[in-house]
């Protein structure tokens, strides 16, 4: 995004770092899972790409949906990520995955979960103004709100 051809895109969403991480994550798992034994017809590798690519599919789709919608696609992207760390676990006992690319991999996830987070209470806070004074927070917010972040 900090080419110098870049300009604001006509979706809106892909101008959210949070989708262009998540985008650099499925490419990241693609790439890693085609090492995996009989990676074509490999259960796993197959499963893993498909929910890694989910990520940023759910923060596209919600996009162009109302707010509470949005919000809904952005837990649904947590909860691919939530998967992806499953599928990084299976990996590393299957003994595909060495300790660099588990590192790698949650490294990734914590990441997109702390963007994710931050973009779900700020949309939060803009929904609904008057409760972000009272420091309640949802438990979708786990992680530090950086709207910075995201």
């Amino acid at each position: 995004m900090n080419s110098p051809n870049y300009s604001p895109s006509f979706f809106r969403f892909e101008d959210l770092r949070v989708y262009q991480k998540s985008l650099d994550y499925f490419v990241w798992v693609h790439s890693a899972v085609q090492k995996f034994p009989q990676a074509n017809s490999n259960a796993l590798a197959k499963d893993f790409a498909e929910t890694a690519m989910n990520i940023a599919g759910k923060i596209a789709e919600g996009s162009s949906k109302n707010k509470m919608q949005f919000i809904f696609h952005l837990k649904e992207a947590k909860t691919a990520i939530r998967q992806c760390v499953m599928f990084t676990s299976t990996a590393i006992k299957l003994g595909y995955f060495g300790a660099e690319q588990e590192e790698i991999s949650r490294n990734y996830l914590m990441e997109l979960t702390k963007m994710l987070g931050a973009l779900i209470g700020s949309i939060q806070r803009e929904h609904n103004p008057t409760h972000s004074s009272t420091g309640n927070r949802s438990e979708v917010d786990e992680e530090e709100d950086d709207p910075n972040t995201y």
